[in-house]
């Protein structure tokens, strides 16, 4: 679920300066007390969220897209609808994120829309100890939630883009190498690439 890495803590400082969302390696963040942050690896409860997530979203896709078929519409791939107005520090790396998928994959397409009924998930962010993470909302549709503290210290597109992979079905998979978009953190700060590698791709493709 989340993009937690297996380092054991983090100190972040109250005072730390957020660099704008538009740039390469962080978002803004408010100040906030001093605390001590730790994202944790991953456990059997957040596969299991990760799954239920992924479940719900394409629940609702799949449904939209029957209903569009009732109408006549031929779809050659499976609409998911998303909503990123809740992020707005993030537009810049949502949109890039959605580009590499679309660009990735060929029977899922990532949508934007602005309607508040029609969307299969949504982006929102804030400050959370657990870090970026996918969730259900509980009323079948997911959304994801983007760090700010965490998009400073990690690349914020492979952030968005390995969040964004839950939606698509892919599990958490820290172990992994930087060349693995799943592998998360796991790779350490250095590791930017936010390019799902062509296993990745295949697997979804085979789960839509």
């Amino acid at each position: 679920m989340s993009y937690r890495h297996a380092l054991t803590t983090l100190a972040v400082l109250a005072t730390a300066i957020a660099v704008p969302a538009t740039t390469a390696h962080a978002a803004p963040a408010p100040a906030a007390p001093a605390t001590t942050v730790s994202w944790y690896t991953g456990s059997p409860q957040e596969a299991a969220a990760n799954k239920a997530f992924f479940d719900a979203v394409m629940k609702s896709a799949l449904a939209k897209r029957a209903q569009a078929e009732k109408s006549g519409q031929k779809l050659a791939a499976v609409t998911v609808r998303y909503r990123s107005n809740n992020a707005p520090s993030f537009q810049t790396q949502i949109s890039r994120s959605t580009q590499i998928w679309n660009s990735s994959v060929t029977d899922v397409q990532l949508v934007q829309v602005s309607s508040t009924s029609a969307y299969d998930f949504y982006y929102t962010e804030g400050n959370d100890s657990r870090g970026s993470y996918a969730s259900t909302n509980g009323h079948g549709r997911g959304y994801i939630f983007l760090d700010y503290r965490q998009a400073q210290q990690y690349d914020p597109t492979r952030i968005t883009a390995h969040e964004t992979g839950h939606v698509l079905g892919l599990p958490d998979h820290y172990s992994g190498p930087c060349s693995e978009l799943m592998s998360g953190g796991g790779p350490g700060p250095s590791c930017t690439n936010p390019y799902p590698n062509s296993t990745e791709r295949s697997r979804v493709n085979q789960l839509w």
